[in-house]
């Protein structure tokens, strides 16, 4: 029997082989770490001296770079306390001329678009048939003139025989009543005759108001009728005119106990964009009523509209002045900023930097805001290169600024620094 043994040579032959592949292996991920390692180092290393370097430059050195501002100087002044309202123009009259006989239209006597007064002609329809219509109502009346001069002399004769007693009184009686009867035929005459001249002037058609003529319905030559529905023209009253716009609901007692007083309020109408005044007029009356659905109650306003300034049906924006606020301090609007503390401006120290300002806000126009609190008269307050300002910032007085701090060396360089509005809201503005 044969037993086979494995020899210590053997186990020393293939041992130091499979260690030498172990050792290599561990050797080469140790390599391949310290490796990763060193390079995460030296990335974040040169990082944070790459993002360290631009932080020193901007900082409050003194060569720091100074903001181009235009700054205006508040000022002490009055303004109004406004209601402000969408409006539209509303002619105090409106009217369709139409013909009330019928007949054929002759001349046509007016312009489309011209301005008319009351009483003017503006068209003719043949009179030759109402004036035929007279003539035979006039001869109609002369007849019967005829007969009751006849009847009243027969009268006249019967009562001298009947005090003389020839007749009886029956007969008397009855020849009265035939000159009571002729008598009431010339009323109806005349009622005739007055309806034929009444005709003949229906003919031709005067213009009812003064206004502004529209566009033609009917041209010279057409038969027309009374019962027309379009009429031959329309005329509207433009002198004057009246706006009607609303305002808040909240904002109405005020308006009526100005108006319980005998007070005059003052309305002004802009256009569309709020930049050009139209017209100044006056509050006429106030609706009785408020709209549920919209929470406004609705004004109408009167204007002389002399200028003719102001069209039917036209958009505007109607401002009733309802009171002056008097001594308040006043800045520019777009010197008002916005921010998540609410309402700020920046004001221009005596040292060239700017210091954010909360203010209390009063009542405000289009171009100017009234300020209650926050900022007194003689301040300077930034309107323009708002967007680069903190608190702190250094600044470069340029353009129109007004009552620039005593021994600033700041001049106009010729660049556009005109302001441009308010600027808007900003996330990034601190106050």
């Amino acid at each position: 029997m044969m037993i086979e043994t494995v020899t210590p040579d053997t186990r020393n032959v293939e041992m130091p082989e499979s260690l030498r592949l172990a050792r290599l292996l561990r050797r080469t991920v140790i390599g391949v770490l310290i490796l990763c390692i060193l390079g995460i180092g030296a990335y974040a290393l040169f990082s944070k001296s790459g993002e360290a370097q631009p932080r020193v430059i901007p900082g409050p050195a003194a060569g720091a770079k100074l903001v181009p501002i235009v700054a205006v100087e508040a000022k002490i002044g009055d303004i109004g306390i406004r209601l402000s309202g969408l409006g539209s123009v509303t002619p105090l009259n409106t009217v369709t001329v139409k013909s009330r006989v019928d007949g054929q239209l002759m001349r046509v006597l007016f312009q489309e678009g011209q301005l008319v007064k009351a009483g003017e002609v503006l068209a003719e329809i043949d009179p030759r048939p109402f004036d035929v219509q007279l003539k035979q109502a006039e001869g109609q009346m002369a007849r019967d003139q005829a007969l009751l001069k006849n009847a009243q002399l027969d009268l006249k004769r019967y009562r001298e025989l009947f005090e003389q007693g020839f007749v009886a009184k029956q007969q008397v009686d009855t020849q009265e009543s035939l000159v009571a009867q002729s008598e009431g035929v010339l009323k109806t005459d005349q009622g005739q005759i007055d309806n034929a001249r009444l005709q003949l002037t229906y003919s031709r058609i005067i213009a009812p108001i003064s206004g502004r003529i529209g566009l033609r319905l009917v041209d010279a030559g057409n038969i027309v009728h009374a019962n027309d529905p379009n009429g031959l023209l329309v005329i509207t009253q433009l002198q004057p005119i009246t706006v009607v716009f609303t305002i808040p609901e909240d904002s109405l007692p005020p308006v009526l106990e100005k108006l319980k007083s005998g007070e005059r309020l003052l309305v002004e109408a802009f256009d569309r964009e709020q930049k050009r005044r139209l017209a100044t007029g006056a509050l006429l009356t106030v609706d009785n009523q408020i709209d549920p659905t919209t929470g406004t109650v609705r004004l109408k306003a009167i204007f002389d509209n002399a200028d003719n300034t102001l069209f039917p049906n036209q958009f505007v924006n109607a401002r009733l002045l309802l009171d002056v606020k008097r001594g308040t301090t006043i800045v520019p609007a777009a010197a008002i900023q916005r921010g998540p503390k609410g309402t700020f401006v920046y004001v221009v120290k005596d040292d060239q930097t700017v210091a954010v300002r909360p203010v209390k806000l009063g009542p405000s126009e289009v171009d100017d805001a009234s300020i209650d609190s926050g900022v007194a008269p003689g301040d300077l307050v930034v309107v323009d290169g708002t967007e680069k300002l903190r608190e702190g910032t250094k600044v470069e007085l340029r353009g129109p600024s007004v009552g620039a701090p005593k021994g600033s060396d700041a001049a106009p360089k010729g660049d556009d620094t005109t302001p441009k509005g308010p600027p808007g809201s900003r996330k990034d503005k601190q106050t």
